[in-house]
């Protein structure tokens, strides 16, 4: 692993002035907790709107890495300042992640992989040669899984914002092969999720993001995977409220 604690360093005025992103629940505890990872692989699961893709987001740019998306260690490829909150996260490392962020930039290793930009990311680490393929000759989910394969490699952060946004039900399962074998290589994995399929990962960490603030949940006790299990074994039940009748 990589990072123990992830916390916010925050003056109690800023922390009271009960403005975004001050105000949301998990950035609240976030600031007057932290954020403390027992696992290789963690996952933030909850509704829009709750606040997990902002965590990932100011995870990643607190650990350096481009908040556009991409590999860490290079040039960014957005001239956008760190978010309010990703200028502020601070981490509690292990002695390897000490290593990577008492040195400069450039020593830091992992990826920030979020789903509305990740096209053009993989298109950059392209353009540089750390991609063997031909981005623009794949399916987005193809670029997905060749990114996991050669970019998600060895000791590092990696952080991951809805990746299932562009895989099949085939791909996410050879994803969670993918993420299991990254995590016993000594790297670590922040992903915000929808997935019941990429929680269900043996060993994985799950946080449920929500009006609660920040919470460990297993996963049968999850919402999202009541809702697909009854959903699946009784779609109508949930249709007919939404899907009027001829």
């Amino acid at each position: 692993m990589i990072v123990e604690r992830a916390y916010a360093h925050v003056t109690a005025g800023e922390a009271a002035e009960g403005r975004w992103p001050w105000s949301v629940p998990c950035v609240r505890q976030l600031v007057e907790e932290g954020l403390r990872f027992s696992a290789p692989v963690t996952f933030l699961v909850g509704e829009n709107g709750s606040g997990k893709s902002t965590l990932v987001e100011a995870l990643a740019e607190g650990f350096g890495l481009d908040s556009w998306g991409g590999s860490a260690g290079y040039r960014y490829a957005s001239a956008r300042e760190p978010s309010e909150l990703g200028s502020r996260v601070r981490f509690e490392a292990t002695a390897a992640g000490r290593r990577m962020l008492r040195g400069s930039r450039t020593r830091r290793r992992g990826f920030f992989l979020r789903a509305e930009t990740a096209l053009d990311a993989l298109g950059r680490e392209q353009m540089t040669g750390r991609l063997s393929g031909a981005v623009d000759e794949m399916s987005h989910g193809e670029g997905f899984l060749m990114a996991f394969r050669e970019r998600f490699e060895g000791p590092g952060l990696y952080v991951m914002d809805e990746p299932e946004a562009a895989l099949s039900f085939a791909s996410c399962l050879q994803l969670v092969g993918l993420l299991h074998r990254l995590g016993r290589s000594g790297a670590q994995i922040v992903c915000a999720t929808h997935s019941p399929v990429l929680t269900a990962l043996p060993g994985a960490e799950i946080i449920e993001v929500g009006d609660h603030g920040m919470r460990p949940a297993g996963w049968r006790d999850l919402e999202l995977v009541d809702h697909w299990r009854r959903y699946l074994n009784e779609p109508g039940a949930y249709l007919r409220h939404i899907v009027e009748a001829d």
